[in-house]
């Protein structure tokens, strides 16, 4: 039976993906990690509940001593790290917030991973580890930086990152590769473009603008609404980041996109004709500092290394979405209460 360890699984990706692989691996057992700030919900895993090969743990991935005893007492043959502050806005206000989870986090789990796997050392000097373990780091296309009006990001595209969030998860990634070059750590990463789907934490676009709407509230969107995104459905970066941890050659990444580019003001205008609301509701407020304007993913190394490729159109899964939230008014008027107002009423005050 495999062991998986993953970090932030009560989160929006993390926890479509535990529901994913809880189903899919049957012979498979997960430990959940996660610290539950803001945008972790256990409502999101309520079907797991009762599944007994799943357990959650509350905790931080900074915590040395918690992160060394559950690496003692389950023997993780794997790692999927989500646990991230992810959220660009808010990593202007408080860097240094991310500096701690993203970066301590990552160098934590990784220093734990590697001391419990390695079984020695080979002539070389460098360490030996059991067969079948693996570091799997979730990352974003955000580290690339910004496009032009034409091009892709590829795998071998230079990292510049343009905001402390995006910084912080390029230093990340370039931990876990140095423990892949320094010490021959089995690891993968992963780059991903922008998610939607189900259980979403609303200061995201989607469900933002979604929630919002419902309200007839204004919908805040940033400069001219001309930011262009390649969306990715969450269920399918699930799929992808399984093909990678089972079939991905060890030191590689893959970046996993959705093949779906579109302006944000084409989202918004989408989401108002859906919910038969009036365009009068756009309201245009000042842009983010330091906004890239297009990202667009290469995802040609994953469909042609590992046979992965995405099974959401991006009008199908947009109308399941819509239709979530809306099938989930309970869920969505909880996380857009207390601390989340406080947050949306300090970044979006100008809105009446």
């Amino acid at each position: 039976m495999k062991k998986v360890l993953v970090t932030g699984g009560a989160g929006f990706i993390g926890s479509n993906f535990l529901s994913y692989m809880v189903d899919k691996h049957q012979d498979w057992a997960f430990v959940n990690l996660d610290a539950l700030t803001y945008a972790g919900n256990l409502e999101n895993l309520k079907s797991l509940e009762t599944n007994d090969r799943y357990v959650f743990i509350k905790g931080d991935i900074t915590d040395t001593g918690l992160v060394s005893s559950l690496f003692k007492e389950h023997g993780f043959d794997y790692v999927v790290n989500f646990a991230a502050e992810s959220h660009v806005d808010r990593s202007i206000k408080e860097p240094e917030v991310f500096l701690k989870t993203n970066v301590f986090g990552t160098q934590c789990l990784l220093d734990n991973a590697k001391s419990s796997w390695q079984t020695g050392k080979d002539g070389d000097g460098y360490p030996v580890y059991r067969d079948g373990v693996k570091f799997l780091q979730v990352s974003t296309d955000e580290v690339y930086g910004a496009l032009g009006a034409s091009g892709m990001f590829t795998e071998t595209t230079p990292l510049a990152p343009n905001s402390p969030y995006s910084a912080c998860k390029a230093s990340a990634d370039l931990i876990v590769r140095a423990y892949s070059k320094t010490y021959k750590l089995p690891v993968n990463i992963t780059r991903c473009s922008n998610n939607y789907g189900p259980y979403q934490f609303p200061e995201k676009l989607i469900p933002l603008m979604i929630g919002n709407a419902l309200e007839d509230k204004s919908l805040p969107v940033y400069g001219d609404g001309m930011q262009i995104r390649d969306w990715l459905h969450v269920g399918d970066h699930c799929s992808a980041i399984d093909a990678v941890l089972e079939k991905g050659r060890a030191g590689e990444v893959y970046n996993i996109g959705g093949n779906n580019e579109k302006a944000n003001i084409d989202i918004v205008r989408l989401i108002l004709e859906r919910l038969q609301k009036s365009d009068t509701l756009i309201r245009h407020v000042e842009d983010r500092l330091g906004h890239d304007r297009r990202y667009a993913i290469d995802n040609a190394k994953i469909t042609g290394e590992l046979g992965w490729k995405p099974a959401y159109t991006f009008e199908r899964g947009m109308d399941e979405t819509i239709a979530w939230y809306l099938n989930n008014k309970e869920w969505l008027g909880d996380v857009r209460s207390g601390a989340y107002m406080d947050y949306y009423n300090k970044y979006y005050r100008e809105l009446t």
